[in-house]
């Protein structure tokens, strides 16, 4: 019987509804990430998988986890993972194989429209007395007819980009490892270099993991080939815009607006200068989290689990 530890902090509403797909002779108890050390070891010892959410664990942990088979995120990303150590012990590790996808997708959709349509300036005028305050006839945008460029075009770039296409946008991507012309067509998606979709771009949305090639990948530099109507989107992961950068050219109108659900710290201390900014629409990195989300990942884990336990390669690896 496969020994399943669950790390995650996740309430007692969400798990059942995640492993409820675990086979029947899977034995899975879940921990709290903020256990001592010494208990995680202690458990690991006779470990066949982990599951993480967040997706962090200690060194000592995974060198304690002798029998470890797999590593499974329940999350996309990998960015506080000990990736070179898990390379060097050869335990595998997967990610969450695009199951928030839609999630993360619709959420960009979302901030697209409420910048574009001042939905929270609107919300508040119309509480309190200031129904005529906004020229919406001036101020607010249709994405119809915009450009929308993409940049990384895995599992929720490209359900960005299904997303958009009725909505009657041209999509071009970005992507250092372009997809198949097949997949292009099929999309309806354009791939241009990076400084030419910043220069074409009416909406810049960002869907890329962080690592060294894309930490700071959108700076001052980038930000001044973008059109001054234009505006930025990250629902991927803070760092990969420099956020000073970002504040300057929104504070003098170099891009008209910036809609982000993730920061380069956060929780982000009180003081952003962010905050000031009316062209600024803000969520606390929740773009990819749903009631409807955990259903899917489980069903997605489990099933890679299983993969595993039988003798196959897992899906979604992100070291081999």
């Amino acid at each position: 019987m496969p020994n399943v530890l669950f790390f995650t902090n996740l309430d007692a509403e969400i798990v059942p509804r995640m492993i409820q797909f675990a086979p029947i002779d899977f034995h899975v108890t879940v921990h709290s990430p903020r256990m001592a050390e010494a208990e995680k070891c202690a458990l690991a010892a006779d470990a066949d998988f982990f599951i993480l959410f967040p997706s962090v664990i200690e060194e000592a942990v995974v060198r304690a986890a002798s029998k470890l088979k797999l590593i499974q995120l329940v999350s996309a990303g990998f960015d506080k993972m000990p990736m070179t150590l898990l390379k060097e012990l050869g335990i595998p590790v997967a990610n969450n194989g695009g199951t928030n996808a839609i999630d993360v997708a619709e959420h960009t959709l979302s901030l697209i429209l409420g910048l574009y349509r001042l939905l929270p300036q609107m919300d508040r005028n119309v509480r309190h007395n200031g129904w005529n305050a906004i020229d919406s006839g001036r101020r607010t945008y249709t994405i119809h007819g915009k450009t929308v460029g993409i940049v990384g075009m895995g599992n929720i770039g490209r359900r960005v980009a299904q997303m958009l296409r009725p909505f009657g946008a041209r999509l071009l991507y970005y992507d250092a490892y372009p997809i198949p012309a097949d997949a292009e067509n099929a999309i309806g998606v354009e791939r241009v270099d990076l400084p030419d979709l910043l220069r074409r771009s009416d909406v810049v949305t960002l869907h890329v993991p962080l690592n060294a090639e894309t930490h700071g990948l959108i700076g001052g530099q980038e930000l001044a080939l973008m059109q001054p109507t234009s505006i930025l989107v990250n629902t991927c992961r803070g760092p990969v815009v420099d956020e000073t950068a970002l504040t300057v050219a929104l504070q003098s109108g170099q891009i008209r607006g910036a809609a982000l659900d993730v920061l380069e710290t956060e929780p982000p201390t009180p003081d952003n200068p962010l905050f000031t900014l009316e062209n600024v629409l803000l969520t606390p990195h929740t773009a990819g989290v749903t009631f409807d989300t955990w259903a899917r990942r489980g069903e997605f884990i489990f099933e890679n689990l299983q993969r595993v336990w039988q003798g196959e390669h897992a899906h979604a690896l992100i070291t081999p």
